[in-house]
């Protein structure tokens, strides 16, 4: 009688638990120690588009497939309970897949429930798709204002190394011109080419910086080492807060590695520099440090400026307010490096005072492993070239110096201005060992080129240059084929590195 009234009891107790995920507005799904799915409501059908049948008893890495076991279990050290109690009450952001394999980014939220059969886990499972396309146009928004910023405040050096080119070669057009050619000082005339080279390596540089830090891309998590990125950085940061604010930089060694965006920590780096930099008209100091503290990397940024009062730090994070002039700023900078550094399963606290500057501090998990090596093209040896290059680039100037380049290292080349004339080239009979074209091409594009080739010629190698990221273009399928993906402005060494290098990929690609 008593284990009648117990079962009844229980099936009760189910029937209420059973209501209760079904009045929930997000999807719910309860999974055992096991890791296969015991109940789940109806949201949640909806949602990853399985019946209620389909799901139950079957693993939940089929609609959670990455990360959901790892963020409960990260070592095996650390027992399930302890991992869930740490987890509870926050919100894991991770990729869900639904019955048809389309993936999409979700929220999760635990809790633990006992039952007859040990703990279970509960999960409150959030559709996140609509606020991650809102949080990428905060994010873009706030990287354009950034970048305004950075324009003016790099447009000083930028024409300084303008002058020092203009300059010198105005100087070496004098000493080889006719009249001043017998007294040639070939020293000089060295100097003044070197001179030039460096400084259109600098602004090359400054360039390249520009670029990578306005990219728009899907994020991409990666294991970084934070004093590395850091130091990446520091040069930009030097030119960006002007010659009236001193850059401390200390990088505690035992700092330690991050998983985050890259290109998202450039871009909370500079915003709290920038704000630094605001905060102190009169000039002052602004100190970037690293810290390792209790299985946390910490990243501290403090000024010597004027400071918050209280109302004003209470605010400091939310998305559009600003103490700031109309037209200085959106009030976007410190909103979303609070969602940055959050996203990245971080904390950010704010210390300021009236006329004693303000210090954030930024602490990020810790990761036990190495940081993610940057893709490499393999490169050859510096020798000599041989074989016919296929150049298409639509500036006469650079297209004459681009051959010139590649005739002085030993290649045949032909040189063409756009797409259409490369293709009517390379269908005549003949061998090219490589195709060097520019991506922006009128009509026929250098991807649509490239594709062409790489079908019309399987051994043909295929250098792929611009002005702008690689993430500007989707080259994805063009690169995994074998194509070799080079910057401009690029130097003689650099675009022979590219050619021999396209030719030894395609090569390995084919083989």
């Amino acid at each position: 009688m008593a284990n009648e009234k117990g079962s009844q009891g229980t099936a009760e107790e189910d029937g209420r638990y059973r209501g209760l995920l079904e009045a929930a507005p997000d999807a719910m799904v309860v999974v055992d120690q096991a890791g296969e799915i015991v109940l789940l409501n109806v949201q949640a059908e909806k949602q990853f588009g399985y019946l209620r049948d389909e799901l139950v008893g079957q693993p939940v890495t089929n609609i959670i497939p990455e990360g959901f076991a790892e963020r409960l279990i990260a070592d095996d050290l650390r027992s399930a309970a302890e991992a869930l109690a740490q987890q509870i009450g926050t919100g894991i952001e991770l990729s869900a897949r639904r019955k048809d394999g389309t993936e999409f980014p979700i929220e999760i939220m635990l809790s633990p429930l006992e039952s007859a059969d040990g703990i279970l886990v509960t999960a409150a499972i959030r559709d996140i798709t609509v606020r991650r396309t809102r949080e990428s146009e905060l994010l873009q928004a706030q990287k354009l204002e950034s970048i305004g910023r950075l324009a003016g405040g790099i447009a000083h050096d930028f024409n300084n190394l303008l002058s020092i080119i203009h300059g010198y070669a105005d100087l070496l057009g004098q000493d080889l011109s006719v009249a001043n050619r017998a007294n040639l000082d070939v020293d000089g005339a060295l100097h003044s080419a070197q001179t030039i080279k460096g400084a259109a390596d600098r602004a090359a540089a400054l360039t390249s910086q520009l670029l990578a830090f306005s990219r728009r891309e899907v994020v991409k998590s990666q294991v970084l080492d934070l004093n590395a990125s850091i130091a990446a950085l520091e040069p930009m940061l030097g030119q960006l807060i002007g010659r009236s604010v001193d850059l401390v930089v200390k990088l505690d060694p035992a700092a330690g590695n991050i998983r985050a965006d890259p290109g998202q920590i450039d871009q909370i780096v500079v915003n709290l520099v920038v704000n630094a930099r605001d905060a102190m008209p009169d000039g002052g100091t602004v100190t970037i440090e690293t810290a390792q503290s209790e299985g946390y990397a910490s990243l501290i940024v403090s000024d010597t400026g004027l400071g918050m009062d209280r109302a004003t730090r209470e605010r400091a994070f939310e998305p559009f307010f600003t103490t700031k002039a109309v037209g200085t700023g959106t009030g976007l900078g410190l909103a979303t490096t609070h969602g940055i550094v959050t996203r990245a399963g971080g904390r950010i606290s704010l210390e300021s005072e009236p006329g004693h500057g303000s210090t954030f501090r930024l602490a990020f998990p810790s990761v036990d492993a190495a940081p993610d090596a940057p893709s490499q093209v393999p490169t050859a040896a510096d020798e000599a070239g041989a074989g016919r290059i296929l150049l298409v680039e639509v500036e006469t100037e650079l297209r004459d110096l681009t051959t010139q380049l590649l005739q002085r290292a030993g290649y045949d080349v032909l040189a063409v201005a756009d797409g259409e004339q490369a293709v009517a080239l390379a269908a005549l009979p003949g061998h090219f060992d490589a195709l060097v074209t520019d991506v922006d091409l009128p009509n026929l594009s250098g991807i649509e080129l490239a594709e062409w080739m790489m079908a019309h010629d399987r051994s043909a190698g295929v250098v792929l240059v611009s002005g702008y990221n690689a993430e500007a273009f989707d080259m994805d399928r063009v690169m995994a084929a074998g194509a070799t993906f080079a910057p401009k402005p690029i130097t003689s060494a650099r675009l022979l590195e590219a050619v021999r290098a396209a030719v030894a990929l395609r090569a390995s690609v084919e083989a």
